[in-house]
């Protein structure tokens, strides 16, 4: 790798033109890690999901720095500055100021109950964040449906909709929606996809609202559910929710993120990477808000939440590797069809194909990184040589159902797996714990994804991108 990239420093040529495929081993190698780690030998991934994370970006940064020195340095330092860092500070605030709000009550897990649950679910993960809503409205359905005996469902229902599809409204909702914001995404321009979640997330509502009512009626007849009557569950549901002056915290991260888009304050240089001030001021009220739930925040409060630093640690050390290793790949896309990906740029041409493509992908690697790869293959393929920032708000106004076909294939299928998109992983977890014997990693995928998720994406395809 070294020759190649002094090559390149030498020739003054794009980097993406020169650096050869294998350049993106060490990226690969992190999100393989990250699917295989936990599943073949998950003692050894959570001890140790550190070294291995830092090992694969040392194997990246080392040789890249030796060979291409200064601008190997701005590469690493622009990736960690304009990207890396905002993405970890908007989820440790949506995180943060999320888990300090307790809805309580015991509700009755009836269809109907369940279907406007997971709809208002839905609806609010797109402002909240799929990992905030994750958190925060879980726990309360788990309760609702405790004394029925089919509930598997209940939950991979929420992890379609409310871990995922809920997500696509706003940069705020998936991690790689504020990603493509960082790039130049208008805020407001995911509204654009409104019809599409309306379709996707109406589909997949109907499915869940046939397979409970089918299951709730098998229970009626079978007596599962008849030592706690629905009458007088839901008669004695007393619905509260504690630790709402966090509200005031969320709308304060949601007011930073929309300030940033639509303020210009010039750019500030820090170390060599020039950063919006806009951006800056942003991410200083995302902390602050943070750091005052924290502050004003019983501590009862997130213990009845479940809550624990663990999760934010992760995704902040894994996407520290995923981050760092990710430059090669990004640069190689950026190269267009003048870059080594040429030929595959020729396969993925229309709307379609950007859909599945980004979807399969991020079904079984993170979806932020996968978002972010395909929309720079695309306006790589459509905008070779033209800035970025120029390239993506050319591509929302001639492109816009190449890009939201990117923002889709992301957001939606990273519900095809457990490792497809953070919380997941969270919300098996935790209904796990509450004696929830939820289905293996294949065993989610062949007995929910193929037949219900997959009919459901093939539609939309035909009705919107085809």
């Amino acid at each position: 790798m070294s020759s190649v990239l002094a090559a390149a420093g030498g020739s003054g040529v794009e980097l993406g033109q020169i650096l050869p495929i294998w350049s993106a081993i060490p990226f690969v190698g992190m999100l393989l890690s990250i699917a295989l780690g936990p599943l073949l030998f998950p003692r050894f991934w959570h001890h140790h999901y550190p070294k291995i994370a830092i090992g694969w970006g040392l194997l990246l940064a080392v040789p890249f720095v030796v060979a291409y020195r200064g601008r190997a340095g701005y590469e690493i330092l622009h990736i960690l500055l304009a990207d890396y860092l905002p993405f970890v500070l908007i989820l440790f605030g949506l995180y943060t100021v999320a888990g300090g709000i307790v809805v309580r009550g015991r509700f009755a897990g009836t269809p109907a109950f369940n279907t406007a649950y997971l709809a208002f679910g839905a609806l609010l993960a797109s402002w909240i964040g799929t990992t905030g809503a994750s958190m925060l409205l879980i726990r309360p359905l788990l309760r609702a449906n405790e004394v029925r005996r089919h509930k598997v469902h209940v939950v991979v229902f929420f992890i379609f909709l409310v871990s995922n599809i809920g997500g696509c409204l706003t940069p705020l909702g998936d991690p790689p929606l504020f990603l493509g914001f960082l790039r130049g995404v208008p805020f407001f321009w995911t509204l654009f996809m409104t019809p599409l979640f309306a379709f996707v997330g109406g589909l997949t509502l109907a499915a869940f609202l046939v397979v409970d009512l089918l299951l709730y009626r098998k229970e009626r007849r079978e007596g599962g559910i008849a030592q706690v009557p629905i009458e007088e569950s839901a008669a004695h549901a007393r619905f509260r929710v504690d630790g709402l002056h966090n509200l005031v915290f969320l709308a304060g991260i949601v007011g930073a993120v929309l300030l940033s888009g639509i303020w210009d304050a010039g750019e500030l240089d820090v170390l060599g990477v020039h950063l919006s001030v806009s951006g800056l001021v942003r991410d200083a009220v995302i902390l602050a808000m943070a750091v005052a739930s924290l502050r004003t925040t019983r501590k009862e409060l997130r213990e009845a939440n479940g809550f624990t630093w663990e999760p934010m640690r992760e995704v902040a050390i894994l996407f520290l590797g995923i981050f760092t290793t990710i430059i090669p790949a990004l640069a190689i896309l950026r190269a267009g069809e003048s870059g080594p990906l040429g030929a595959l740029l020729k396969l993925v041409e229309t709307p379609a194909h950007y859909f599945w493509a980004t979807g399969t992908l991020s079904s079984f690697l993170d979806n932020a990184p996968t978002y972010l790869a395909f929309l720079t293959l695309e306006i790589g393929r459509i905008y070779p040589g033209v800035p970025e920032a120029q390239a993506i708000a050319r591509l929302v106004l001639e492109h816009p159902y190449g890009l939201e076909a990117v923002s889709a294939g992301a957001v939606f299928m990273g519900a095809n797996t457990y490792i497809g998109n953070a919380p997941n992983f969270m919300v098996k977890s935790i209904a796990e714990e509450s004696g929830v014997e939820m289905p293996s990693f294949f065993g989610y995928i062949l007995r929910w994804t193929l037949p219900i998720l997959i009919p459901i994406f093939a539609i939309a395809t035909w009705v919107f991108f085809s």
